[in-house]
């Protein structure tokens, strides 16, 4: 399957602390505002998983850096810029309290921008987390941008950059590259192209195995008060990790619905059928891994309404992996917290312990029912759908929220 430059092939978040600039970046780049839901739009700050999409370009005829940009044309000489490819955003909130999001929109994550504002002092709490986040993950392709120079001035700037190169000595960021750059005047976004470009490369895809899509989201399209002859199917939003979709293909959906059979719960798959996919603002019959993408299904919008659906996985129907209700994984756990006020050594996970888990896009709450050094059984409050040996980010409760603690590899 060839990719079109007009459709997304790789996606990047961008992550870091709480008001750093983010979802500023994402506008720079794609000129999309990802925080839409009301409660973002009333307290300034990203709560859902955010998503943009943009293509970057290179004019032949400017010089060094300067060849990167958005326009189609280049300001400088006139002449249509080339397509170099279309990425898709992945706005990760960055509030202490949303962990949970942040971890599961690392799932769709091929490398990421950590945003680290220049008016603050490194590291701040979310900073440090997140980027123990992607190391912990495996997200090894990473640019830093130091954001908001304008507002820190020049000299600030270079001593808050010698900081930085201080704080990300020895982790998975050691060698990345920082671009400082003003996103609300898109100072130096030609820089950052480049740097994302050169570091962040595309991904080789396995467009031949059965298809696979995390939903990320899932929304109703419809409008408040529409006939029931005007109504439109169920949109689930997320990304294919492997495999290709095409009009027309019949989905499974799983864990699927939830159910009571004579005062048993069970989860019964969701089937549907693809009815539409948009991808890089574009409309297409069929869609292969790499980049967000929505389907359009018929679904009765009801079930996908208000993320209804989000942390499922979607496949050819029979394909999927099995869906666990408990399960034994291998812990492997960091040394400390991020927490610069109290003491932040970790403890082994205990027998009876409550885990906060994020598997993929899914995040669900487990019971520890037999711990052991380097394993543990549990009972989850939700099942989920996952294959074997896959990875799972460990989260305790530690005072009035949920930390990352460690990594686990689902066993049996």
């Amino acid at each position: 399957m060839t990719k079109k430059h007009n459709t997304p092939e790789i996606n990047i978040g961008l992550v870091g602390h709480v008001d750093h600039g983010k979802t500023t970046l994402v506008q720079a780049l794609s000129g999309k505002w990802t925080d839409q839901h009301s409660e973002e739009l009333k307290r300034g700050i990203s709560i859902r998983l955010g998503y943009a999409d943009t293509t970057f370009r290179k004019c032949s005829l400017c010089d060094n850096s300067s060849q990167y940009m958005l326009s189609e044309k280049c300001p400088a000489h006139d002449k249509k810029t080339d397509s170099l490819r279309t990425v898709s955003f992945v706005d990760a909130p960055g509030h202490e309290t949303l962990m949970a999001t942040m971890l599961s929109g690392a799932a769709l994550m091929d490398g990421a921008v950590l945003v680290v504002s220049a008016t603050d002092p490194v590291p701040q709490a979310q900073t440090a987390e997140h980027l123990m986040a992607l190391e912990t993950i495996g997200i090894s392709k990473i640019v830093i941008a130091q954001t908001k120079i304008d507002l820190a001035g020049e000299e600030a700037s270079k001593e808050h950059q010698e900081q930085l190169k201080q704080f990300v000595s020895g982790t998975i960021a050691e060698n990345a590259p920082i671009i400082p750059i003003c996103a609300s005047q898109s100072i130096n976004i030609d820089y950052l192209i480049q740097a994302i470009e050169e570091c962040i490369p595309t991904p080789n895809r396995d467009e031949k195995s059965h298809p696979l899509m995390y939903i990320a989201r899932s929304f109703d399209t419809n409008k408040p008060g529409s006939s029931w002859d005007k109504l439109k199917g169920g949109v689930l939003g997320g990304s294919l990790v492997q495999g290709t979709f095409s009009i027309g293909d019949e989905l499974e959906i799983s864990p699927g619905r939830r159910i009571s059979n004579a005062g048993k719960i069970e989860y019964v798959p969701i089937l549907a059928t693809i009815r539409s996919i948009q991808s890089g603002n574009s409309s297409l019959d069929q869609v292969g891994p790499g980049g967000l993408v929505g389907i359009g299904t018929g679904l009765d919008p009801s079930l996908t309404k208000s993320d209804g659906l989000t942390g499922r996985l979607a496949g050819k129907p029979g394909t999927l992996p099995p869906v666990w209700g408990e399960f034994t994984m291998k812990v492997d756990l960091i040394t400390r917290i991020v927490e610069k006020s109290e003491s932040n050594e970790i403890g082994p996970i205990n027998t009876g312990e409550l885990l906060m888990l994020t598997i993929g896009t899914t995040t669900t709450v487990g019971t520890v029912t037999s711990a052991r050094k380097l394993e543990c059984e549990l009972s989850l409050k939700r099942p989920i759908s996952a294959p074997v040996n896959a990875k799972i980010s460990i989260s305790r409760r530690i005072g009035s929220r949920w930390r990352l603690i460690g990594i686990g590899t689902l066993l049996r």
